[in-house]
């Protein structure tokens, strides 16, 4: 038996009836809402052929089919037409990023957030990784007569900033001249390097020494970090507003897993350098998401690193639509990092 035209035609109605309506479809439906020309017995013959070679399953004996994790499968590598966003959606995202957002952490958080409004689905956004990032500037701004925020400006256009406690009143020209100082000692290292190149600037500048191990502990607490990789998650409950989560345990089983942050990195992660990836059910590999799709792609930062955002979605989730969100938020994520929406 093979794959003709017409099954595939078909097999396509199905697929595009199922996402819009997570109802069974039977060939009554096909013969009223899609214009093939095709008797119902007719289609309902080709339903069954399609069956036997495994792209569709029926539920129950008097229900309609329901894709199988093959038939999305072929839908998504042969089948899909590209995805559109409105107008208002792609504005949407723009302005979400347009305003300066200083930590990393609040970019991927406030990513993971637009994603699942956008998509009504559960998204979860990895911070870059890759190459160490490089020390540009470190400056000083006094913020009270005994606190100054240090702000580290790294070549992946990431800033990271806190308050760090000053033993004595310190003017600003001279936390300026301490500026300086530290940048120039400090510039083109790791965040690593730096926290082995500043006890020796504590013993040259004893005057200031508090105020520098206090930025050495600032340094030395952020160097942890990469080993700690921050998992933004955005939308967790949308999923269990899908009759495929209705079930009390398959839905305990879907948010325990959303807990376990480690283990969802490695899973939104394992993808390789492929610019987006679609991974359907049983492809997962992940028991607590046989029912779930993941669809994940890349975004880079201007010294090489490269971060992951990905979506989660029922099985008959709206492909075409998240590849294409997932694509404007990664152009979007690409810009900031690499300069487009550089902070200063």
């Amino acid at each position: 038996m093979e794959m003709d035209e017409r099954k595939l035609k078909i097999l396509q109605a199905i697929i595009d009836d199922y996402i819009l309506t997570g109802v069974p479809v039977g060939s009554r439906t096909i013969s009223r809402k899609y214009d093939m020309g095709l008797s119902s017995a007719t289609i309902r013959n080709e339903m069954s052929d399609l069956e036997e070679l495994g792209y569709l399953d029926q539920p129950h004996v008097s229900a309609g089919r329901v894709p199988s994790a093959k038939a999305y499968r072929l839908y998504v590598d042969s089948l899909m037409k590209a995805g559109r966003i409105r107008d208002d959606s792609l504005e949407s995202v723009e302005r979400h990023f347009s305003g300066r957002v200083h930590q990393m952490e609040d970019v991927i958080d406030h990513a993971a957030s637009v994603i699942s409004a956008l998509t009504k689905y559960t998204a979860v956004v990895l911070p870059p990784k890759g190459k160490m990032p490089r020390i540009q500037t470190v400056q000083l701004v006094p913020v009270s007569r005994d606190a100054a925020l240090v702000v580290v400006v790294t070549d992946a256009g990431i800033v990271r900033d806190s308050t760090i406690h000053l033993s004595a009143e310190v003017d600003s020209d001279t936390l300026y001249a301490i500026s300086r100082a530290i940048t120039d000692a400090l510039r083109g290292h790791t965040l690593e390097e730096a926290c082995g190149i500043l006890p020796e600037m504590i013993d040259r500048m004893r005057e200031n020494e508090e105020l520098l191990r206090n930025l050495y502990g600032f340094l030395n607490e952020r160097r942890e970090s990469p080993r700690r990789p921050h998992v933004a998650i955005g939308g967790t409950s949308n999923m269990l507003s899908y009759p495929e989560y209705s079930d009390v345990e398959k839905a305990r089983s879907f948010l325990s897993l959303m807990e376990t942050r480690d283990r969802l990195a490695s899973i939104i992660d394992g993808n390789g350098e492929m610019a987006f990836t679609v991974r359907i059910g049983p492809e997962t590999g992940v028991p607590e998401m046989v029912d779930c799709s993941i669809v994940t792609a890349t975004y880079s930062t201007r010294n090489g690193q490269q971060g992951t955002i990905g979506v989660i979605g029922p099985t008959r989730m709206q492909y075409s639509r998240v590849l294409s969100i997932l694509n404007v938020m990664g152009h979007q994520l690409t810009d900031l990092f690499s300069g487009g929406d550089e902070k200063q």
